[in-house]
């Protein structure tokens, strides 16, 4: 998805886009197409969650939020990007404290344990995709954002979890 589009779908920055009063360093913007391009390569964050094998996800939650936390560090401060890294790593903070695995390959989702390779209990699908949706919604937003302030394309898989663009009423 094109920046533009992108752009068409975020309302209420605080600065204008590109504008002559704000222009994000080169060092930041660099750290966000770094981010976008890693999180182009994670099928968990767009892919449907029914084709998902949840100890799979898992790994690549953990994945991800230890790159967050490398590029975090790479930050000084509170700037808008370091806040976007930070809420989408709690996000994944929050998927893993609901859904994870044992020593034994076993998931476990809110009190129910699944051995890994059998079918899920009901309960326990609805409370993995609920979960999983929610940290994806989390990361649509802060990734709509990042691609909007520092003018950054997004591949379409991952393009999916943004925002729908605002309707005119």
């Amino acid at each position: 998805m094109k920046f533009t589009e992108i752009a068409s779908r975020i309302t209420g920055l605080s600065c204008p886009l590109f504008g002559a009063q704000w222009n994000p360093p080169e060092a930041e913007r660099s750290i966000a197409r770094r981010v976008i391009t890693y999180l182009e390569d994670k099928r968990v964050l767009y892919e449907p969650a029914e084709f998902e094998v949840p100890a799979h996800c898992i790994e690549s939650v953990l994945q991800i939020r230890g790159f967050l936390t490398s590029e975090l560090s790479k930050l000084s401060g509170d700037t808008d990007l370091a806040l976007s890294l930070r809420a989408m790593r709690a996000a994944c903070r929050k998927f893993l404290s609901t859904v994870r695995i044992d020593d034994q390959k076993r998931v476990h989702i809110s009190r129910h344990i699944v051995n890994y390779g059998e079918w899920m209990v009901q309960y326990a699908s609805w409370v993995f995709s609920g979960i999983l949706g929610e940290m994806r919604g989390v990361f649509g937003i802060h990734i709509a954002r990042l691609a909007a302030a520092y003018g950054l394309d997004v591949e379409d898989q991952l393009a999916s979890i943004l925002p729908e663009p605002a309707e005119d009423n």
